[in-house]
């Protein structure tokens, strides 16, 4: 690298990968590292960082909690336009990770920092929106991709294991339990290990926020969510702040096994990739917001909100979050969520997440129309004609293929 660094701030987790790089990155460039970590709602894997990181060599470390603001303005926002990407994720690490990469940019300006740094590989998604995110804010810092640098002479997690070892770092991995686990607010990601083999079964102990079904309650957990314009405000009548409402959800959700997800992804770079995701909230409230937009939005409205859900999903998942057609697809987004307020009602059991009941003040379901009673509002010779007019492209391609 051409470029003189003086001053780095890392995208920083306390993990494997960038515990040794805080350390590399010092060697390596005999530069003052900065680290940075968002509080989006790891619990327990936040304790000892700030000793942690000092005590590996970093200058400082920025911890700050980012909770509210990833609930607020990334998962809702997702959840809005009911994104999932490939029929089965729900993005967890993706909308995270520009959320990150925004506030390391940040801290850069306020760091005078002239460089920025990630732990992402050369094989993963992460590079890339990571990287993404801070072409779109500030295009003139300097990047140092570690696993992607000439300098880096790291070819495994074993090598890196090693590294720790030698330079007595503190990780939360051993080779005999080698997965790579990310968590926030909205999941938890498990990957690497047996993991990659995609016929073996995920071993129960790698899971920690949900039950296995077998041992969820045996009995049914009710909860009433309650929406104003797409977005959960309460739970059970309790208004709760996005990230008060997820924590609470999360919580009841896993308790009944409920989130348990395992996938073979494509990712951005081409390769593909075995992931097992626990996301017991955003599975309830994914369910419970299709719930209350089905009696309150209109069907062709629906229909073309729907045809733009991959294309969502693709720009998170691939790291376009602050990309402009990414505002103009938001914003579409969220004009089709002006009347979706309501309430559903979901049946929780043993890893079945069931919708029992939808109600909305502004609800376009009329019982007087849809009844199969006898009603005054409908009547049904109407559809004859309807029936005619919508099959007539069929009757007259049926007649030109028999006069041939």
């Amino acid at each position: 690298m051409s470029k003189k660094v003086k001053k780095v701030v890392l995208a920083y987790s306390g993990g494997l990968d960038t515990s040794v790089i805080v350390r590399w990155l010092i060697e390596t460039y005999q530069c003052e590292v900065v680290c940075f970590a968002a509080d989006l709602g790891q619990k327990e894997e936040l304790t000892g960082l700030k000793k942690k990181a000092i005590n590996t060599g970093a200058s400082k470390i920025y911890i700050e909690d980012l909770r509210e603001e990833f609930a607020r303005d990334f998962v809702f926002p997702a959840l809005r336009a009911n994104a999932i990407y490939e029929g089965t994720y729900l993005l967890g690490t993706s909308l995270a990770r520009p959320l990150i990469a925004k506030k390391q940019i940040e801290i850069a300006k306020k760091e005078k920092a002239d460089s920025v740094s990630h732990g992402a590989t050369g094989k993963g998604n992460d590079q890339v929106r990571f990287e993404l995110t801070y072409l779109a804010l500030n295009p003139s810092i300097n990047i140092i991709a570690t696993w992607r640098d000439e300098n880096w002479s790291f070819d495994s997690r074993e090598s890196m294991i090693d590294y720790a070892e030698k330079f007595k770092i503190p990780i939360p991995l051993t080779k005999a339990k080698p997965y790579s686990s990310d968590r926030n607010l909205l999941h938890i990601s498990h990957e690497g290990g047996i993991l990659e083999d995609t016929w073996a079964e995920p071993p129960e102990d790698i899971f920690v926020l949900t039950k296995s079904p077998e041992a969820a309650p045996d009995k049914p957990t009710y909860v009433e969510i309650d929406f104003v314009k797409g977005n959960p405000v309460a739970v059970n009548g309790k208004k709760m702040s996005p990230a008060k409402l997820m924590e609470h959800i999360n919580g009841v959700a896993g308790k009944n096994g409920i989130g348990r997800m395992d996938m073979v992804e494509n990712r951005f770079v081409g390769m593909k990739s075995r992931g097992v995701y626990e996301t017991p909230g955003g599975t309830v409230l994914w369910a419970a917001h299709r719930a209350v937009e089905s009696i309150t939005m209109d069907r062709e409205m629906m229909l073309m909100r729907d045809s733009l859900i991959p294309k969502y999903a693709q720009l998170v998942y691939n790291g376009f979050w602050y990309s402009p057609e990414m505002k103009s697809l938001q914003a579409y987004i969220d004009a089709t969520q002006e009347n979706v307020t309501g309430t559903a009602r979901m049946k929780l059991y043993k890893g079945n997440c069931i919708v029992v009941g939808r109600k909305s003040p502004k609800s376009l379901y009329s019982e007087a129309f849809a009844t199969f009673e006898k009603d005054q509002v409908y009547n049904q010779k109407d559809a004859t004609g309807f029936i005619r007019l919508n099959g007539l492209r069929l009757r007259i391609q049926h007649l030109l293929k028999n006069k041939r």
